[in-house]
């Protein structure tokens, strides 16, 4: 059997996450199961907690990898629970697992993320229209280095269509 693509989703969590966000990653959500991909987020609220929402409406399996040490602390809708009790650092973790990532908002974590992808040369998308972090460097590269170019796109379809292409299982 083949490895499953497993896809990260980074964003907003649930302080800045609006019901427009929402929308957006729960239909990222659904499109990551649509392509039998495995979901991974951060576990938490906002746009995590609704990616992991569609993914679940929508069959897939979804996997948060949390900051804190205790799995209550996770959504309801992460179906493999990671404890990683590394606070802030488990962005690497979230980043290394990812065999692509999908950036919709985000602040400065959704950003720590992206860096920590970018250093480690995962193929990542941004939804152009979500705004934060993701409009601000949808179609460039974060440095002088140019590891990856964060491609812009302006749906879910285009996004995980986009990510699938640039990986194999």
């Amino acid at each position: 059997m083949a490895k499953k693509r497993q896809i990260l989703v980074i964003g907003n969590n649930e302080n800045g996450c609006t019901k427009e966000l929402e929308k957006i990653a729960y239909d990222v959500g659904a499109e990551i199961a649509k392509s039998d991909s495995v979901l991974i987020t951060g576990g938490l609220g906002g746009v995590m907690k609704a990616a992991s929402h569609g993914a679940h409406d929508a069959g897939g399996l979804t996997i948060g990898i949390i900051p804190q040490d205790d799995p209550s602390f996770a959504n309801e809708y992460c179906d493999i629970v990671i404890p990683s009790g590394l606070g802030l650092s488990r962005d690497f973790l979230n980043a290394l697992s990812a065999d692509g990532v999908i950036i919709i908002g985000g602040g400065s974590g959704t950003l720590s993320e992206m860096c920590a992808s970018y250093m480690h040369k995962k193929p990542m998308v941004a939804l152009k229209n979500s705004g934060g972090i993701a409009t601000k460097y949808a179609d460039q590269y974060l440095d002088h280095r140019q590891n990856v170019k964060i491609v812009g796109v302006e749906t879910p379809k285009d996004a995980v269509n986009y990510i699938l292409s640039q990986i194999t299982a």
